[in-house]
């Protein structure tokens, strides 16, 4: 199965959930921050994303979007 996922980085706090949640470790906390002054969590590998959702379902912040194809 295919996935991707759309990350809200306004609504992302970098709490780094997500990137410990992955099983395939294809998130990040990125370098640039959002409005509020967070560190973002950002994908490394979209083409691998197997549309899980494990990420979207820890996220306390609902910030993550997972979409199947």
């Amino acid at each position: 199965m295919k996935g991707r996922i759309e990350i809200d980085k306004e609504r992302c706090k970098g709490c780094g959930f997500c990137v410990e949640a992955c099983p395939l470790k294809l998130l990040k906390m990125s370098d640039s921050f959002n409005r509020a002054g967070y560190f973002v969590a950002c994908i490394n590998d979209p083409d691998r994303c197997t549309g899980c959702a494990i990420c979207a379902n820890i996220c306390p912040d609902i910030a993550i979007t997972v979409y199947r194809e």
